[in-house]
């Protein structure tokens, strides 16, 4: 079961999804090629459609994953009060499919590079992104809840020993595997795609894609009525809030630092659990104590979330400014947009270390790395990403003939001049980059899984994926250093954003942390009729 559902994320959410949005930079940024219909640059030019330059590029790339992460919210809302988490996700690959066909429009011979190519494809964009968002809220929960197993158990092995298992160790696991599918379909889109706009076109690197999409409703067809779902409960968010503001009564006060301490003293959630009102319980409390205490912990989980925009902010510009940056170096014949796949290639490689040899190896040693933990350093290795683009940046523009003007540097004969510095050197951002995606990221999906109620999973893991939203919003803010000569500072800040923001994350979550054990064993709890 698991496996064909992991089948379905990677044809979806991998192979199209990032096979597409991986040649937008260029779409967008570079212009149609002389004597071009499809936008192909051959084995030496560079391919190109709209022409509209490297600000618009990074601003139209940080819109369409503003948008794609900010809709989950309302998959999940959907899911979790109305439709199920299956039926939600049948309907956002039908609208996805919708927005794929008018993204293929958009590049078609005699319409590509025009102003009506421009505004079809920004419709295409908003299109395919609400579809992608109401299937990223729901696809990783009802795959991790395939497993049903909570609490830690003991299980005799083959070799007859005696062994506890631990649930939350095993939903770690899910997630990186889920996380490596993702991959090895970001791979094969990116791969397969570049290459097709390289050569072809951009028509047949957007039609690609739609192809292997169209896999996905079999695969969802096939799978109906085979899994295991979480029946849709109603409205949990203003039931949610009732709680708080329940617990709230009588801790407001004139003095902030009273008001700050009251509501987040350790027995604050005590006075909403309805064992404690007894025969003046309110009609609205539908739920056990246990109930109550998985909310604080899902709420305890959102603040962790509230630090991920510094470390997406870094992470983003995986998406078009170290593009833009390969295309002012030498590729050799190599499309600029390919080194983006050392990304996806060290998670293919580093995933199963990780799960076989590095973290067993810490737990022998007795060096208990929690997800708290491997978040920090998640916000640490994304810094080291940004420090060495930075790097590299100042160099290019070292060497390059047009100085600190990289970008836009040609010949007498419009053909670029590029920096001699050869573009694997980018190799270490793209590396330490996949080293972050697997302490940060991974965990970020696992965490948003655990430390939900059961019934509100969509929710959660849509206020973890809304986070990378509002990282691209951030980053508009920062689409003013994405030109030059300001490249190297565009880069310098965000390896800062991500490494104070590392350290302080730490700071206010290693209480938490030392908790860890406590929440992820809690018992389950029940809303509404018991099930």
């Amino acid at each position: 079961m698991l496996s064909i559902y992991q089948a379905c994320a990677f044809k979806f959410d991998d192979t199209q999804y990032y096979g597409s949005s991986v040649i937008f930079t260029n779409y967008i940024q570079q212009p149609l090629p002389p004597g071009s219909r499809t936008g192909a640059g051959g084995l030496l030019g560079q391919s190109g459609a709209l022409g509209r330059g490297q600000q618009m590029s990074t601003g139209l790339n940080t819109f369409y994953q503003f948008w794609s992460y900010v809709t989950p919210i309302a998959g999940a809302y959907i899911a979790d009060t109305y439709w199920g988490r299956y039926k939600t996700i049948c309907v956002s690959v039908a609208i996805a499919m919708v927005g794929h066909i008018v993204m293929i429009i958009s590049a078609i011979p005699g319409i590509i590079g025009t102003n009506h190519s421009f505004g079809i494809f920004i419709l295409s964009m908003v299109v395919t992104g609400s579809g992608a968002g109401g299937f990223k809220s729901n696809i990783s929960p009802l795959i991790a809840e395939q497993y049903r197993r909570t609490k830690l158990f003991v299980k005799t092995t083959k070799r007859g020993e005696r062994v506890i298992v631990d649930p939350a160790m095993t939903a770690s696991r899910i997630y990186m595997y889920f996380y490596f599918f993702i991959n090895v379909g970001s791979l094969t889109g990116q791969i397969g795609m570049v290459y097709a706009e390289k050569y072809v076109g951009f028509w047949l690197a957007y039609t690609l894609p739609t192809i292997v999409f169209m896999i996905c409703p079999l695969i969802l067809w096939y799978g109906h009525g085979r899994y295991r779902v979480s029946p849709p409960t109603g409205s949990l968010l203003s039931t949610t809030f009732r709680i708080w503001r329940f617990a709230a009564r009588g801790r407001w006060s004139w003095n902030p630092i009273k008001t700050f301490k009251q509501l987040t003293a350790k027995g604050f959630w005590e006075a909403a659990k309805p064992s404690r009102q007894g025969m003046n319980k309110p009609q609205w409390m539908t739920f056990d104590d246990q109930w109550v205490d998985e909310v604080r912990r899902g709420l305890k989980a959102c603040g962790v979330f509230l630090w991920f925009p510094l470390y997406w902010l870094a992470y983003n510009q995986l998406n078009a400014n170290l593009t833009s940056q390969a295309a002012t170096m030498v590729t050799n014949g190599l499309p600029n947009d390919i080194l983006s796949n050392l990304d996806p290639l060290c998670l293919l490689i580093f995933i199963p270390l990780c799960d076989q040899v590095f973290y067993p190896a810490l737990a022998r040693m007795g060096l208990k790395f929690t997800a708290l933990k491997k978040i920090a350093w998640g916000f640490y290795t994304a810094a080291g990403s940004m420090v060495w683009a930075a790097v590299v940046q100042h160099y290019i523009y070292k060497t390059n003939p047009c100085g600190m003007f990289a970008a836009t540097c040609v010949d007498d004969h419009s053909s670029p001049l590029v920096s001699p510095l050869n573009v694997w050197i980018q190799a270490g951002s793209y590396i330490l980059i996949g080293f972050s995606e697997i302490f940060a990221s991974i965990t970020g999906l696992e965490y948003a899984f655990t430390k939900a109620p059961r019934n509100m999973r969509s929710l959660v893991m849509s206020i973890f994926l809304f986070m990378t939203g509002l990282a691209a919003a951030l980053g508009e803010a920062l689409v003013s250093l994405s030109t030059d000569p300001l490249l190297v500072w565009n880069y310098a800040v965000s390896a800062i954003l991500a490494g104070v923001g590392g350290i302080l994350f730490w700071i206010v979550v290693r209480d938490l942390d030392a908790d860890e054990d406590r929440l992820n064993n809690l018992s389950e709890g029940h809303f509404g009729a018991k099930e």
